[in-house]
Order: structure tokens, then C-alpha cells, then sequence
């Protein structure tokens, strides 16, 4: 799916690098709940990898609703809960290298508690492809209609909202992508892209002040998510809070060690405070991670021309 940057020129040509191969996996970890947050015992999860290839891991919750998955190979999974008698529900979600990745909670909803027919886990995730494919091929009257129908059927699955938020945005209705965008939220309080996306909303309207309001309050509550990281520094970035930005790129580069944009911000801002050394430390990081944005390359590069001394 498209991802948000919140700049233009420069700051909006770059882009988020996964993590490099490997043969080293990750573990998924969550809790498949029901509409009043009590555990749902022996729900079937499938984890299906979004990378382009043919990835899928099956598992069960305990009684206690909890469900592992070891062995996962690093990106982004789609994770759908089902069981009899009540309606599928899907989340998508980073899994990382390394310590466990906890999934928000996938709430299932009964059967009797939602008007129209039941939806079964192999329609839910062939109709969430279909809208995501008519949203990819810029069909944005056929996607909307394609979300609007996936929301009549589960009214609570937070990437189907926040689909329907992206697609408004590109249409330029402001108030459903603000609406649909604060939905994603109310249903998952941690949801970091959300955030960045409403926060886009505000922006591209030319309200800074709310801008950034909602990026703070990502912080709050996404605190630890790497993009939430990112974009907050680039919003302090763009407001001239450079010390606060500085912090915002640093904890995006320690919660997500792959990344080599921060590093590329934490260079140009310690050049701006005449921090010659740490800057040219952080430049070198930069592009030794070898970042893939040609324009922050040749920047770096020619930082580096400039402040190196000559031998």
C-alpha cells in the first residue's frame, strides 16, 4: 500500500527501506477478542506475507485468546481471525527481526451483532485485495464503493477505514478522509499510519497547528512506531524545531536500525548546530546503509566533500 511522507521537494522523495534479506525470522504475537474484549479460544489465524511472495502461516488462539507464531520472515503480513459463528477481521502489521512483534487485538464481532450476510475469511481477504487493487490503479470512485461495501458487511476492521481515508484524501474530500481516518483510530488507539495520514490531511488543508497537534498525540500513543517517529521529525523539521526533531529521527533510527533516512536528518541538523564531527559520523552511517534516494545521496555525499578535511 502507498505510504505518507509530509513534505515536498526533498523531504517527499524519501522513502522507508525494509529490512535487508535474511535468513533470520521474526515471532508474531496477539489476542483475537470479541466485541466486549473477552478472549475468543481456538480462532483460526492466518498470517499471509503482502511482499509479493507466497507466504502463509496458520495458527490457533489459547483459551486465554493469545496466539504465536514463530519463524516469520521479516515485512509486512496480512493476519486474519476467524471462527464459526462469529465474522472474520484483519489486521496488517510489520512483523521484525529479533523480539517479538505484538499485533493490536483483532476483534471479532458475532454473527447475530451484524446486519448482512456472513463474511468468510477467504471473502473477506479477496475482497480487501480487490478494493486495495482498484485504489493502486487510481480508480478511486470504484475503490471508495468497493471499501464502502467491505464496511457494510464488518463495520470494524481499522485498514478498511483507513483505505477509505486514503482514497478520500486523493479525492479531495477532506471531511469523509478526516472521518474515516479518526475511525481507523477509535477502533485501533495505536494505529501510527493513521495518525500520520490525518495529520497529512490537516497539512495538505494548510493547517499546520493541527498538523501537528495530531502528531503529537501519534507520539502519545504510537510512540514506538518507527514511521510515527519519522514524520514527527520531519514536521519539527519543517517548524524549526530542530532539537526536537533531532530527538524524533534519533528514536526512529533506534526502533527501526534499518532505516537509513534518519540518519541522513540527524546528519544535515547537526551540521546546521556546527556539530561538525557527529554530523559527519551520522552522514557516513547514512551511506553506508546504502540508502536508495539518489538526491539525499548526492546531499550527503556533498556534505561530506565539504567537511571532511582534505588529505
Amino acid at each position: 500500500m502507498k505510504r505518507f511522507l509530509l513534505t515536498a521537494g526533498l523531504l517527499a522523495a524519501l522513502a522507508l527501506v525494509g529490512a535487508p534479506a535474511s535468513a533470520q525470522t521474526g515471532t508474531a504475537r496477539g489476542k483475537v477478542v470479541d466485541d466486549k474484549g473477552q478472549p475468543v479460544a481456538d480462532a483460526a489465524v492466518l498470517l499471509e506475507f503482502q511482499g509479493g511472495v507466497t507466504r502463509k502461516l496458520d495458527t490457533k488462539t489459547n483459551k486465554k485468546g493469545e496466539f504465536t507464531q514463530v519463524g516469520v520472515y521479516p515485512g509486512v503480513y496480512r493476519v486474519t481471525a476467524s471462527k464459526e459463528g462469529y465474522q472474520s477481521a484483519l489486521v496488517e502489521q510489520k512483523i521484525a527481526l529479533g523480539e517479538a512483534t505484538y499485533l493490536p487485538d483483532i476483534k471479532l464481532t458475532p454473527k447475530s451483532g451484524v446486519a448482512g450476510s456472513a463474511v468468510s475469511r477467504e471473502e473477506l481477504g479477496a475482497a480487501f485485495k480487490k478494493a486495495t487493487e482498484l485504489t493502486a490503479a487510481g480508480q478511486w470512485d470504484a475503490a471508495e464503493a468497493a471499501f464502502k461495501e467491505m464496511l457494510a458487511k464488518t463495520p470494524s476492521i481499522p485498514e478498511v477505514h483507513y483505505n477509505l481515508g486514503y482514497v478520500a484524501s486523493e479525492k479531495k474530500d477532506w471531511a469523509a478522509a478526516e472521518a474515516a481516518y479518526l475511525k481507523a483510530i477509535e477502533l485501533r488507539p495505536n494505529y501510527g499510519e493513521a495518525y500520520v495520514a490525518l495529520a497529512k490531511v490537516h497539512q495538505d488543508q494548510g493547517n499546520a497547528a493541527k498538523a501537528t497537534e495530531v502528531m503529537a498525540q501519534a507520539a502519545a500513543a504510537a510512540g514506538d512506531d518507527a514511521k510515527v517517529q519519522f514524520n514527527l521529525g520531519v514536521f519539527f523539521l519543517n517548524a524549526g524545531k530542530s532539537a526536537e526533531a533531532a530527538a524524533a529521527f534519533q528514536k526512529a533510527a533506534e526502533l527501526d536500525p534499518a532505516n537509513p533516512e534518519p540518519h541522513f536528518h540527524l546528519g544535515t541538523i547537526l551540521v546546521g548546530q556546527n556539530k561538525l564531527p557527529e554530523a559527519i559520523a551520522s552522514l557516513e552511517k547514512y551511506l553506508a546503509m546504502s540508502p536508495q534516494n539518489p538526491q539525499s545521496v548526492a546531499t550527503a555525499q556533498g556534505l561530506l566533500g565539504y567537511l571532511k578535511p582534505k588529505k
